[in-house]
């Protein structure tokens, strides 16, 4: 989804539906979902009745008075409902925008895929992509629309994702390695691909995608959960003191022969203005509103969860390559050990690597190719057997005819081979394992029979502007760990480099589990990006899991969020959304609190001056009648809640600052603003409502 095309705050289309469904949202079966705005919806209602039967005769209140208060207090419940149908709103133009990418594409599938030549000119037959079934083979040629998500198996193309992603710019899918997810939807541009389906239908990316952003105003956050266990405490709190305040009044005027009885207005608006009816209407917007910034920001989130843990977050994760580097290592020299020639290095790391179709061992065939000119520069001896690279052994190499075992691997691979043998790694050898490393290199080893022929050196580039990303974070309170794959020195190497705080090096996917669970257990909230396989149950495990969009399904199916750009420094904007929608939360509790205040002084008064004229003296802001105070109250916290809907679904300003500053902050702006607010606010309707002669 392009960022060119982000809506503004208050888009034509969105607050058309939004005025719509704030109507639609007086539903009871709705209401009732939010304990704190049902209660002023049963004040609505009820203050309307007291309205009609005084306009009838019947009754003791004001019938001009009463209207007034029930038409402010219907619309405090339907402004509550337009901040959250805006917040949906959003999210579901969103959606609106994801489901134009779903497009019904013609299929070319292989039928026979195991007997069929894969290539360019493999026999298929066409059918519509909504026909195709997870493990089905198609052939994608360049100009085509991938008709599925899939892996590639076979090829090596430039795709343009920018229908996903917004970025202009095609990337390169190839078999094997961590960039061979393709998803439907996206252009072939050059070359061709040959991609196994990997879902069925209606489970693609997209669709997924979709289904996050439109379920996004479902289930609360444990945050959310609590703060709304404690407004319905403090509701009920309020309710029970308003509902004795009727007969102590009834007693207070029998008792002393004068005075005037509570009218059932006064005590409806006493009860809507003492609850936090503020944060209660706001705090559902909040959360959706929270998402649709993260998604705004090309980052899909599968709850509200997530993005609330990101703002939680004290430990981060980053798997090395293709998030702090690019992930693109090549060839760059090979360094014979002593006795052996240079022309035996390049043979044994080309045939070794003939068959490697990751972009390391395509570069090494590439690069011995470029530098000699002999018989083997062309393919694999017949009857040559290729051993593929695993975790467990962490190299890989051929097995020839000749009885030639060539293996190629870490340092510490090929160390243990060769002392199976009886040998040990030369001394200079080691020396130029340890100079490639301490470049931030990564040192291949390559032997044959277990004797040692010398070194291959990959390099891999941190990508720029990365190390002052990780500053970032440090001033937030966030550790950035990097997790990789490589030796001690290299990872030390690229560590320094980037600028992370400390490093895993050596890491298999047992370790970067391991590594996150002991976070975990002493008490740290841990977030982890992520775009190979391997690192697929370390992002299961992670409180805070992004997948980059160019990484492998298997990653993204584990993580809770999915980076569409797959730029790893986009995790700084998820723990900025995340911490702007606490503090947000935060900040308007605080406000919804504070003011509460200034209405004490404005209705208790008003309320029990005709039973205690001496309370009269609380009229510290000289309100001119007590039906005009409780007025001004109820129509100031019905306008209060709109002023801070821009609030809500933009969020409160986030500035990298330490916890304790950002909370002195926040108590002197929204804590001592929502003290002084009200009383200017209050007194200004209470001018405009007496100049007027409403009350």
């Amino acid at each position: 989804m392009s960022k060119k095309t982000q809506r503004p705050l208050f888009d034509a289309v969105v607050l058309k539906e939004a005025l719509g469904e704030s109507f639609k949202k007086l539903d009871p079966r709705v209401q009732l979902q939010n304990p704190v705005m049902f209660l002023v919806y049963l004040g609505a209602i009820f203050t309307t009745a007291i309205a009609a039967a005084s306009f009838a005769g019947y009754g003791r209140d004001d019938a001009s008075f009463a209207l007034q208060t029930a038409l402010w207090l219907w619309f405090t419940v339907l402004f509550a409902n337009f901040a959250e149908s805006m917040a949906e709103g959003q999210a579901k133009a969103q959606a609106r925008a994801l489901k134009g990418l779903r497009k019904k594409t013609v299929a070319h599938r292989i039928e026979n895929p195991d007997a069929a030549t894969l290539g360019p000119d493999a026999p298929c037959v066409c059918i519509d992509s909504t026909e195709l079934r997870k493990g089905d083979v198609v052939l994608v040629k360049a100009g085509e629309v991938v008709p599925c998500d899939g892996e590639v198996i076979l090829g090596v193309a430039s795709v343009d994702e920018s229908a996903i992603t917004g970025e202009s710019a095609p990337v390169i899918r190839e078999n094997g390695g961590d960039f061979s997810s393709v998803t439907g939807g996206t252009t072939v541009v050059s070359d061709w691909l040959v991609v196994r389906a990997a879902v069925e239908p209606g489970e693609s990316f997209i669709e997924r995608m979709i289904a996050m952003v439109e379920g996004a105003k479902r289930g609360k956050t444990p945050n959310e959960a609590a703060l709304s266990t404690l407004l319905v405490a403090l509701t009920i709190v309020f309710l029970l003191v308003t509902a004795t305040l009727l007969p102590f009044s009834d007693f207070a005027v029998a008792a002393s022969g004068s005075g005037e009885v509570i009218g059932y207005t006064v005590l409806v608006g006493l009860l809507v203005c003492l609850i936090p009816t503020t944060i209660g209407g706001l705090l559902s917007s909040i959360g959706v509103a929270g998402m649709s910034r993260l998604m705004a920001a090309n980052v899909i989130a599968r709850s509200g969860r997530a993005v609330e843990a990101a703002g939680d977050i004290d430990v981060l994760m980053l798997d090395k390559t293709g998030t702090i580097t690019f992930g693109n290592r090549r060839a760059s020299a090979f360094y014979p050990a002593p006795g052996v020639a240079r022309e035996m290095l390049l043979e044994a790391s080309f045939l070794a690597s003939l068959a490697d179709d990751t972009p390391e061992g395509k570069s090494i065939v590439e690069l011995a190719r470029s530098e000699a000119n002999a018989r083997w520069a062309n393919e694999l001896p017949k009857g040559a057997a290729f051993v593929p690279f695993s975790a467990q052994t962490r190299m890989s190499g051929v097995n020839l005819p000749d009885g030639r075992e060539i293996r190629k691997g870490s340092p510490d691979a090929l160390r243990s081979l060769v002392a199976q043998c009886g040998k040990t790694l030369p001394r200079e050898t080691d020396r130029q394992v340890d100079a490639v490393a301490s470049r931030g290199s990564t040192p291949l080893v390559v032997a044959v029979n277990g004797r040692v022929l010398g070194v291959v050196e990959l390099k891999d580039i941190v990508k720029p502007g990365i190390s002052e990303r990780f500053a970032d974070l440090r001033r937030m309170g966030i550790k950035t760990v990097m997790i990789t794959g490589d030796n001690h020195l290299t990872a030390a190497a690229i560590a320094s480099e980037a600028g992370v705080d400390d490093f895993l090096a050596e890491a298999t996917p047992e370790s970067k589990l391991a590594a996150i669970r002991r976070y975990q257990k002493e008490g740290h909230l841990v977030a982890m990006t992520g775009d190979g396989t391997n690192d697929a149950p370390a992002l299961a495990q992670a409180d805070v899991a992004v997948a980059m969009n160019s990484g492998t399904n298997a990653a993204k199916e584990a993580a809770n969020m999915v980076d569409l750009d797959s730029s790893p420094t986009k995790l700084i904007e998820v723990v900025r959304v995340g911490k702007q929608m606490l503090m947000t939360r935060g900040s308007l509790t605080t406000f919804s609190l504070a003011n509460d205040i200034a209405k004490y002084f404005a209705i208790i008064p008003a309320a029990f001056s005709g039973v205690y004229p001496g309370l009269s003296v609380l009229n510290v802001m000289h309100l001119a009648s007590p039906a005009s105070a409780l007025l001004s109250a109820v129509i100031f916290n019905a306008l209060v809640i709109v002023a801070l809907i821009p609030l809500a679904l933009k969020g409160v300003r986030y500035r990298t600052a330490p916890a304790a500053e950002l909370l002195r902050h926040n108590l002197l702006v929204y804590g001592f603003g929502g003290v002084v607010i009200p009383f200017a606010g209050i007194k200004a309707i209470d001018l405009l409502i007496s100049g007027l002669g409403l009350v």
